[in-house]
């Protein structure tokens, strides 16, 4: 089963660390074993299976979830809230490509060397409606270097949505490891309402973790403010791509 970063107080990426071991409601805890053998001695019903880790209490009184664990949903299960946020509809895309955007009609054109910036959609539709009324859409895409086929699939249809209304934004990859970004994707409604990707092996959506626990919702906004800083405009960053291809 895959593990999930829930949050670290370590600066240098190292322990202590906490985990969600996904598809099951246990957390998995990283630190510093204890061997004091003061200690040891005072522990109860110690199995020969299980070990011992020191983390400070600001570790768990941060992250430590404090809401039961969320369902897995499908993705349809989000569309009233691209039309109901308040304020601001934010997200972090991580993955080298989408299954979503293989199969589109665009996809072709694009390979055949057409553009596909200009082409209408409900999508770019709605964006402008909630940008018109005050609100926010933002994103960053994290890219590799080089970028793969995926990205600059993206970065091709980028401008459609900047037109529209949406702030989208670009982090290399490597900076975004330097930075310590989730390696998952996610959409944070308002601050407080966080929906967590999950994907197969063929890139395909499988469905999304809806959460308004503190503790996650936290470490978003932390990622969010993170990424925002370091990233960069998607025509600076398209250019920067073109140039190295």
């Amino acid at each position: 089963m895959a593990l999930r970063l829930i949050g670290t107080t370590s600066d240098e990426g190292d322990c202590p660390t906490l985990y969600e071991i996904e598809g099951t409601d246990e957390i998995l805890v990283q630190g510093e074993r204890e061997t004091d053998p003061q200690h040891l001695v005072q522990l109860r019903d110690v199995k020969p299976s299980e070990t011992f880790v020191r983390v400070p209490r600001s570790l768990l009184a941060r992250y430590a979830p404090r809401t039961d664990t969320p369902q897995l949903q499908p993705f349809s299960s989000l569309s009233h809230l691209f039309h109901e946020f308040h304020h601001t509809a934010w997200r972090l895309e991580t993955r080298r490509g989408y299954a979503s955007d293989r199969k589109s009609p665009k996809w072709q054109r694009w390979r055949a060397g057409e553009g596909i910036a200009a082409e209408p959609s409900t999508w770019l539709e709605n964006v402008a409606t909630q940008t018109a009324a005050g609100k926010r859409f933002g994103r960053v895409r994290i890219v590799d270097e080089p970028a793969t086929e995926g990205q600059r699939f993206l970065l091709a249809s980028a401008p459609g949505n900047v037109a529209a209304g949406e702030d989208i934004r670009n982090l290399t990859r490597a900076r975004a490891q330097e930075l310590r970004l989730p390696d998952f994707d996610f959409w944070l409604f308002d601050s407080k309402v966080l929906a967590r990707f999950t994907f197969d092996a063929d890139d395909t959506t499988l469905g999304v973790y809806v959460t308004e626990d503190p503790a996650e919702v936290l470490a978003a906004c932390q990622a969010r403010d993170a990424a925002w800083h370091h990233a960069v405009r998607t025509q600076e960053f398209a250019e920067r791509v073109r140039s190295t291809v």
